[in-house]
Parts: C-alpha cells; sequence; structure tokens
C-alpha cells in the first residue's frame, strides 16, 4: 500500500547525504512507492482544530550536490493528507520543539507520527535513560556547585553535559583535583536553566562508545565510535569513527530490558548509547543517527526494517492490510 510521508527535519539543503539517516529514510520511502514530503518544522499550525504545516512534495536521490527535487511549497492538512509522518528535526529538546510535538500528538489515531511525540516530549534522552539507571555509570543532575564538588570528591575525573544537549557539543572533562570545575559551573548555569548531567570520565571510552540502534524494541545494529585525535568525544560529529561492532553480554542484556519499553510506547527508531560494552549513557529517540554507518559495516538495510515497522504500525492503526 502505498503511503503519503511528510518528513519533519532540518533543511534538506545542507544535509551530509553520505551519513545522514533521515536522507536514507527519505531513499528507503521512495524505493517502496511512498509518496514523499519535506516541511520545515517552524511552519506547523493548529488552525481551528486542524494541524497544517507548509511542505514540499520532494524526489531524493544518492547524488552529491544533486540530491533532492521539490515541487511547489503548499499548505497541507496532516490529517487528512498524509498517513505518516517522520519527527526527523535535530534537537536541541526545548520548548519550541515539546510545542510542536504536543501538536502533531492531536494527530494520533488519524496519522501516524514517529517517533510518537507524547512520548518523545515523556522521554529526554539523559531523563528518560535514568529509569534504567542499574545499568548507567553513577550519575549526578545537579545545578549546586557543593553537590558537584561532594560529587567528584568521591569519583574523580569527570564529565559535565548539557542535560538537553546533543551532537557531543558542550560535553566536558574535568580533571581529578576538579580544575575549573567552578568556572565550568559558573558558565553552565549561566547558559541553561535547566540542572546538568555529571558523570565520572570513564576511561573505557578511550575504546569506543558504541551506538546500538533498536527498531520497534528490537536489536537491529551497532557500531562503535571511537574518539578521534585529541579528543575524548567519540561522536562523528566531532571528529569520531566508527567501526564495525557486536553485543557484549551486557549490553544484550541492556536492550532485553527496554525492547518491550520501547515498542510500547511507539519509540520505534532509537539509539542507545553503551562504554567500555556496559555503561549506558542514553536513550536518544528525537532523531537517532548511525544506520548509515551500521548497514554499511553489517550489510544490513535498517530503514527499510524501520519501514517495515511503521507499514505494520500504519496498518493497525487504520485497519487495513501492509
Amino acid at each position: 500500500m502505498s503511503l503519503r510521508v511528510a518528513v519533519q527535519m532540518d533543511p534538506i539543503e545542507s544535509i551530509n547525504i553520505a551519513g545522514d539517516s533521515s536522507f536514507v529514510l527519505m531513499l528507503a520511502a521512495q524505493a517502496r512507492g511512498h509518496e514523499v514530503w519535506h516541511y520545515d518544522v517552524k511552519t506547523i499550525a493548529y488552525d481551528c482544530g486542524r494541524i497544517t504545516c507548509w511542505a514540499s512534495p520532494v524526489t531524493v536521490q544518492r547524488v552529491l550536490g544533486d540530491h533532492f527535487t521539490k515541487g511547489e511549497l503548499r499548505k497541507i492538512d496532516l490529517a487528512t493528507d498524509i498517513d505518516v509522518v517522520l519527527m526527523r528535526q535535530d534537537p536541541p529538546f526545548h520548548l519550541g520543539y515539546i510545542s510542536t510535538a504536543l501538536l502533531l500528538d492531536r494527530l494520533k489515531g488519524t496519522t501516524l507520527v514517529s517517533n510518537d511525540p507524547r512520548e518523545v516530549v515523556n522521554a529526554p534522552e539523559k531523563m528518560y535513560v535514568l529509569d534504567y539507571a542499574r545499568f548507567m555509570p553513577p550519575t549526578l543532575i545537579a545545578r549546586q556547585l557543593d553537590d558537584v564538588r561532594e560529587f567528584q570528591q568521591q569519583h574523580g575525573a569527570l564529565v559535565v553535559k548539557p542535560l538537553h544537549g546533543n551532537g557531543g557539543k558542550a560535553i566536558f572533562k574535568v580533571d581529578a583535583e576538579g580544575t575549573n570545575l567552578s568556572a565550568l559551573f559558573e558558565v553552565f548555569n549561566q547558559t541553561w536553566p535547566e540542572p546538568h548531567m555529571v558523570q565520572p570520565f570513564l576511561p573505557e571510552v578511550a575504546k569506543g562508545d558504541k551506538r546500538i540502534v533498536l527498531v520497534d524494541g528490537e536489536f537491529a545494529g551497532a557500531i562503535n565510535r571511537k574518539p578521534g585525535e585529541g579528543e575524548f568525544r567519540s561522536n562523528l560529529a566531532q571528529g569520531g569513527y566508527a567501526e564495525a561492532a557486536d553485543l557484549t553480554a551486557e549490553e544484550e542484556e541492556i536492550c532485553a530490558a527496554m525492547g518491550p519499553d520501547l515498542k510500547r510506547r511507539g519509540l520505534v527508531f532509537v539509539g542507545i548509547d553503551v562504554i567500555g560494552g556496559k555503561w549506558l549513557t542514553e536513550i536518544n529517540v528525537t532523531s537517532p543517527t548511525g544506520i548509515v554507518a551500521i548497514d554499511h559495516y553489517n550489510g544490513t538495510d535498517t530503514a527499510g526494517r524501520i519501514w517495515d515497522a511503521l507499514e505494520r504500525r500504519h496498518a493497525a492503526m487504520t485497519g487495513t492490510s501492509s
């Protein structure tokens, strides 16, 4: 069955087609005969009960510098004109992100939105992971410097992160002596109103930070991301590089523990981050990445697997055959 798909994402003109997960999902949808639209999240509106946006039909192709063709920009109704919406714009996860997700939640029962927008609001990456604290390294979420100093005295060298950051941005390492800790927290407290995440520095990160992708609650593939020269952050956006990876027994246990909850909550495409084969650090549900590298190393088709799950969910929602 052909579906009308609207992709809510950042400007398609500037994406890196070599590694962009949204682009691969669009290619896979198009290959299945689905009609693909692109729109900017800033154009979403609530209009007397209708959820609308300004969108363009789009055709994509894997040609550098000529990777898309757009049709006429026009106002569409996301309930009557579209079957599936993919929420794929990058964080930050702020009030703007939350507000549009709650508008999309009003499409429930008429248009399938993935990941489920209400559950995305309920599952910020560095907060949802606390549901699985038994798999996490020691963790402090706080703004008060005295709390952080106490934690640092217990654990030595630290990593400090914005609670709603993304892509490895603004992650700082503090040495065991706490050098510049007070100055760093002054900057963090002036920049972000929320508390901040503090964890012990895990030397195992030098061996990699594994991105594991789950599709509808089931393991779909993994890559190990290693820090680049002079870096401790292994995010690919921060100069890290990827290599093939299998799961440890501890990682299999983590996936098994969270899989049923992800599926129940409608979190179809999820990327989790694990350090040292055992330390769960994040559950990424807003706009997960990594499937291009995973498929490159494993010979898999993760985008196809995601569409299999979405088509099943849409058929179940509408009572039609997929």
